[in-house]
Order: structure tokens, then C-alpha cells, then sequence
């Protein structure tokens, strides 16, 4: 857990967040909070954000995986979604999440898969399916992220936040 995989971006578009002081790669990292749940985002772009989970380390009391880890793959997912649609010149910030957990699981990895249900100027909302290691459905995620503009600093606030 915590080992990070690099998400591959085309230069332009790391060179377009460098420029605002944002450092893209360090952004997906999912931040402190994705690192200790070892979150790990594997594709990204505004149509379809890939990522994997490990359960173990992300239980509840009975050993299954925890609904708020699984919130949290959701989130992140959707974010990086909403993030990249509205572009450098915005700032994607969660305005509501809901999940429907459909089955438990007990280890191995969850895959998250984020893909829009609506994409406009102010708003983004992705739809998150979470699904076992047999393709099993375990939890079904909406999110909804308000895509504000980027006050001056808001580059260096986000880049310390994913470091």
C-alpha cells in the first residue's frame, strides 16, 4: 500500500497545470489520504478515470471493505473526471456524493471506473461503478462537483494539498 503508479499524461497537458504551479502527476496521487488508503489512479481523462483500491487495510469491523473507503475511491475517481473536463482555468470541488453498496468484500483489490453522466460549465457529475476482482458489482457511486473558477494561488494551494 502507499506505493504510487505514474498516470501517464499527454506533455501539453502537464505543461498547461506546471504553468499555474501545479504539479498534474503529484495531483493524482489521490493526496495523503489516497496514499494511505492506496488508492492508485491508473487512466485518466475527462471520459473515463480508472482506479484500484486495496481492500486489506480498508476494513470495517467485520472485516469487509469499508463503505467509506469506498467513498473515498469514488470521489477521487469523479474528481480527477470533473477536474480534467473543466480544464486548467477551473477547480473541481465535491458538492455531493452518494453510494449504493451492493455486495461486501472480504480482500483483493477494487477497480473504480468514473465515466460522466453530465458535463457543463458549472457543474460535472460522474457515475462510479466499483467492482471486485471477479467483476462483481460492490458499490455504485454519483458524484456531483461544482467546476469553480481558479482564484490566484488556488496552483499552489492544490499543489501542496496532493503532496
Amino acid at each position: 500500500m502507499g506505493e504510487q503508479q505514474q498516470v501517464q499524461f499527454p506533455q501539453e497537458v502537464i505543461d498547461e497545470y506546471a504553468a499555474l504551479g501545479v504539479d498534474l502527476p503529484a495531483l493524482f496521487s489521490a493526496g495523503h489520504l489516497g496514499t494511505r488508503m492506496g488508492v492508485q489512479v491508473l487512466e485518466a481523462s475527462a471520459d473515463r478515470v480508472v482506479g484500484t483500491m486495496p481492500v486489506e487495510g480498508n476494513t470495517q469491523p467485520y472485516g469487509l471493505l469499508h463503505g467509506g473507503a469506498s467513498a473515498v475511491l469514488a470521489e477521487t475517481l469523479g474528481s480527477v473526471g470533473a477536474m480534467l473536463h473543466g480544464g486548467s482555468s477551473k477547480i473541481a470541488v465535491g458538492v455531493d456524493l452518494n453510494c449504493t453498496h451492493h455486495r461486501g468484500v472480504r480482500s483483493g483489490l477494487v477497480t473504480g471506473v468514473a465515466t460522466p453522466v453530465h458535463r457543463g460549465r458549472s457543474t460535472a457529475t460522474y457515475e462510479i461503478v466499483i467492482s471486485d476482482e471477479q467483476d462483481r458489482r460492490v458499490c455504485t457511486a454519483r458524484l456531483t462537483c461544482l467546476l469553480r473558477d481558479m482564484n490566484p494561488g488556488d496552483g499552489a494551494r492544490t499543489a501542496e494539498a496532493a503532496g
